[in-house]
């Protein structure tokens, strides 16, 4: 995998795996057909659009707008599996979702993940639900680290696990070697945000995961982005990264507030129900269809993210900044 190398991090001689990890990650939706069965080709357009046009530096398979939690296992293996063949022929990385709350079986399937040889990094959340303490969750991402096989990307959204990580946390998680980045999404920018991106280093990134808030973060020194709404106008997420690290504050503070409105818009109700919504009215998958408990977005709703999807979709940085 040349998206990956190895860096001393200078404790007791141990090496720290660091995914590539900058830039634009989509974390793409799973399209179904009318009655609920995975549409794989559909799949695969999504994720060739997103390198190949979208200008994506990765994908996320199997995050939470993935549906995840209802697909079958074949269906996972096969979501994973044309996911890896956009990202090999693009030579992009590649991170999967490893949600759960079983110790145990997150390292089955790490283990089972690294065997394939083409993923850069696994996402996993706090453990939710169980809400196991800092400690808990400490010793959880410890073992991981040691016996999964993979880098680790921790995803600490506090408002799906009940459970919010400390910055000390943080701090004790991201010297696990194998521990590469944070996916943050807190739904705040605020003095513990500001510490972790103030101590951000070249081998663990800070990747914004709050759509609605991606720019300021972005200003304030995040790397990249995690980011659902990034399923419509890729491109125009992947240009907001760009201006940012190019300093162009004017034309990144611009179209992130066009895009804050779009991000609000697909996620008035629950993810990834308007975005597929939104996809579906484009033409780009078979159905809005989502499984239960999930129940599809209104009309309405997915109207008025439609309409904000279909402002111009690209823009030269030369454009922007005029």
């Amino acid at each position: 995998m040349n998206w990956i190398y190895w860096v001393c991090v200078g404790q007791a001689g141990r090496m720290k795996p660091e995914a590539n990890l900058t830039g634009l990650f989509v974390p793409l939706v799973t399209p179904f057909t009318n009655d609920l069965r995975l549409a794989p080709d559909a799949l695969a357009r999504l994720a060739d659009e997103a390198l190949s046009v979208g200008g994506a530096h990765g994908l996320v398979a199997l995050g939470t707008t993935a549906e995840a939690a209802t697909l079958t296992t074949e269906e996972r293996k096969a979501v994973v599996r044309i996911c890896s063949a956009a990202c090999r022929a693009h030579g992009a990385p590649l991170i999967v979702g490893v949600g759960t709350n079983d110790t145990a079986a997150a390292v089955m399937t790490l283990r089972e993940l690294a065997q394939s040889g083409d993923v850069a990094a696994a996402l996993v959340p706090t453990p939710p639900y169980i809400r196991p303490g800092e400690a808990g969750t400490l010793a959880h991402f410890t073992a991981l680290a040691e016996h999964g096989g993979l880098p680790l990307v921790v995803y600490d959204i506090p408002y799906r696990t009940g459970q919010r990580l400390s910055t000390g946390t943080l701090n004790a998680l991201r010297n696990l070697p194998e521990v590469v980045g944070v996916k943050y999404a807190t739904g705040a920018i605020d003095a513990a945000a500001m510490e972790l991106l103030d101590s951000s280093t070249q081998d663990f990134a800070v990747l914004g995961g709050d759509d609605a808030v991606i720019s300021p973060l972005l200003a304030a020194g995040a790397r990249g982005g995690i980011l659902a709404s990034a399923n419509v106008r890729t491109a125009d997420y992947a240009q907001l990264i760009t201006l940012w690290q190019s300093d162009s504050t004017g034309p990144a503070r611009r179209l992130g507030a066009e895009l804050a409105r779009l991000s609000a818009a697909l996620f008035a109700e629950p993810n990834p129900t308007v975005i597929k919504g939104v996809l579906h009215a484009q033409g780009r998958i078979p159905s809005p269809a989502v499984r239960l408990p999930l129940l599809a977005a209104s009309p309405d709703s997915v109207w008025q993210a439609a309409d904000l999807a279909t402002a111009p979709a690209h823009r030269s940085l030369q454009e922007t900044a005029a």
